[in-house]
């Protein structure tokens, strides 16, 4: 009976949002993140739910000590982004369920900023909020969709001389300095607000992407189904960035280009995902002899410029087999 009840409460008066934490040995960074969530978070009610991604740290310890509110989910390995992100969502209550990383820090009340401002928008699926680097630089979050286009630009790096420039910086819109409203490809997964009624509708994320490429899916499947994906201004967060993959960096690299090419063998021609693997293999061969010569030129530096050797390197062999060559699970 009492459960029962519980449930009917809940369909009356649900939660605003259900805030999920993914979060793999960062436990300083997730105590930040934590405290900022509690401390600038006034106006709406919220849960926030923890999985932990088989951490060997004391990640796990710190959150049952210091944030015993916290729904905590202790995996026994480290499943990958969308899978435990998945997890938090089946036991989500929340109206909205915020996808936030754990090396973000919340500022000036920005989750209950970015849910007013959903209540206004129903046609919206995912919001973005503004992203700033740790000197409260701006971030260059939110991005189109991948193609052969934007590939080709992207991989030439002409879009960091002409940064004002919507033809070579349209890929990541480095022209757009992220002040007004606007419909986006793809909202970046370090703060995605996404409503609860989308999610029923259009399904969770695909755990096939274990790390990367799984927002960008899941934005293209909100769109496909006739939502829209915004950026808002009106909130501000703090994004430290790859303090998870930093630990494994090299891998990282030929995990996030694998992803990519993930996305465009699930969703485009085999012609076109073809040519985005010779495009990828071009970008890694061209790597190889410029940073061969760094190795003599900078020293001081030769013993990363060789291992960023090594990493181009593996990555045109591991081509040969297609994406899944590029893609590293993390080590459980």
């Amino acid at each position: 009976m009492h459960s029962l009840t519980a449930k009917r409460k809940e369909k009356i008066n649900p939660l605003d949002v259900s805030i999920v934490i993914v979060s793999w040995n960062t436990c300083e960074i997730l105590r930040n993140c934590l405290r900022s969530v509690y401390e600038q978070t006034h106006g709406v009610s919220f849960e926030v739910i923890v999985i932990d991604n088989s951490s060997s740290d004391d990640s796990a310890a710190m959150v049952k000590e210091k944030f015993p509110k916290v729904i905590l989910i202790e995996n026994t390995e480290n499943r990958g982004f969308a899978a435990a992100n998945n997890q938090g969502m089946k036991i989500a209550t929340g109206r909205y369920v915020l996808l936030l990383n754990s090396d973000t820090i919340v500022l000036d009340n920005a989750i209950v900023r970015t849910v007013t401002f959903d209540d206004g928008y129903p046609e919206a699926a995912v919001v973005g909020c503004r992203v700033l680097n740790p000197d409260r630089t701006l971030q260059k979050t939110c991005f189109m969709f991948p193609s052969l286009l934007n590939m080709f630009l992207s991989s030439t790096y002409l879009y960091k001389l002409f940064t004002k420039s919507k033809f070579f910086g349209r890929e990541q819109m480095t022209w757009w300095d992220r002040n007004d409203i606007r419909e986006v490809d793809v909202a970046t997964g370090c703060f995605m607000l996404v409503r609860k009624e989308a999610i029923q509708k259009v399904g969770m994320m695909d755990e096939q992407f274990f790390m990367y490429g799984e927002e960008t899916d899941w934005c293209y499947r909100f769109k496909q189904a006739g939502w829209k994906v915004m950026f808002t201004p009106v909130g501000n967060i703090i994004h430290y960035g790859g303090v998870s993959s930093s630990k494994m960096a090299a891998k990282m690299t030929l995990q996030l280009r694998g992803a990519i090419l993930q996305f465009i063998a699930k969703r485009y021609s085999k012609g076109t995902y073809i040519l985005s693997c010779i495009l990828t293999g071009t970008f890694f061969s061209f790597r190889i002899p410029f940073w061969l010569i760094k190795t003599i030129v900078s020293p001081r530096n030769r013993l990363n410029c060789w291992s960023t050797v090594k990493v181009y390197s593996t990555g045109v062999f591991r081509l040969l087999r297609g994406y899944k060559g590029l893609l590293v699970k993390a080590d459980r």
